[in-house]
């Protein structure tokens, strides 16, 4: 009889403190299909959270939650930002609260620039980034400011789509594949960044499929799989760990 190994045993993350963001007995669907099912974890200030695992595990759906999206539903389960309860928000509400979400299609706004895209995130009085400290963090926008936004290549649509999200003031960062289809030194350039933001005190959760990227990049990891959590520890033991990679990574 195969018994599968238990990558978890002896550790329970989910009830470590103290914590920045906790999700307790998340459940969530799409229409009738559940797609994540009582998952728990806690993720700390400043820290690269890297959530892996395969097509379907519910990564996306999780980070979807989190940000109290309408779609999918969460029926059930907790989600406390800085000691705020985030899960009977709605999403405009969520975001105010701290989170910023950049999904998988960047969601570049037609029709206005790329300071114009900045702009229009900022609540007025500006209590996010400056635009002009955008700038400073990604050069190549201040040179493309006039141009309008969906004309970017797809590293400069990521690089507007993670500067906006800063323009807001967030707490949390929510990134859904920000390296898919990106060449290997634009890339470089977003892990870049993301490690400017972390000593910044930001709080990043990354959604990637190029697992050994963001498991370089990150100081823990979750891995799902069919909607649970099957290993919760540090990057480095996903990274050392060829059982669990295999397994759960396919790499």
């Amino acid at each position: 009889m195969n018994v599968k190994p238990d990558f978890n045993k002896g550790k329970n993350y989910a009830e470590t403190a103290p914590a920045f963001l906790s999700v307790w007995g998340m459940q969530s669907y799409y229409g009738e299909s559940y797609i994540v099912q009582d998952i728990s974890f806690n993720v700390h200030e400043g820290e690269i959270l890297a959530l892996l695992g395969r097509n379907g595990a519910g990564k996306t759906t999780t980070l979807r939650s989190i940000a109290r999206m309408d779609n999918p539903q969460m029926n059930h389960g907790e989600v406390w930002l800085d000691q705020q309860p985030l899960h009977n928000m709605k999403s405009y509400e969520a975001a105010a609260a701290g989170i910023g979400l950049v999904p998988e299609d960047r969601c570049i706004i037609p029709g206005l620039t790329v300071e114009e895209n900045l702009q229009l995130a900022q609540i007025a009085p500006p209590i996010g980034w400056s635009i002009e400290r955008l700038y400073e963090l990604f050069p190549r926008l201040k040179e493309r400011r006039k141009q309008e936004g969906i004309t970017l290549s797809g590293g400069e649509q990521q690089m507007l789509a993670v500067a906006r999200a800063l323009a807001r003031s967030i707490k949390v960062l929510l990134l859904d594949e920000p390296y898919e289809g990106l060449a290997p030194v634009i890339v470089d350039e977003i892990e870049k960044t993301l490690r400017i933001i972390k000593e910044q005190g930001i709080t990043t959760i990354l959604v990637e499929q190029n697992a050994v990227r963001a498991l370089e990049l990150a100081d823990r990891a979750i891995i799902l799989d069919t909607g649970g959590i099957v290993f919760d520890g540090t990057a480095a033991e996903v990274l050392e760990n060829a059982e669990l990679r295999a397994e759960y990574l396919a790499i």
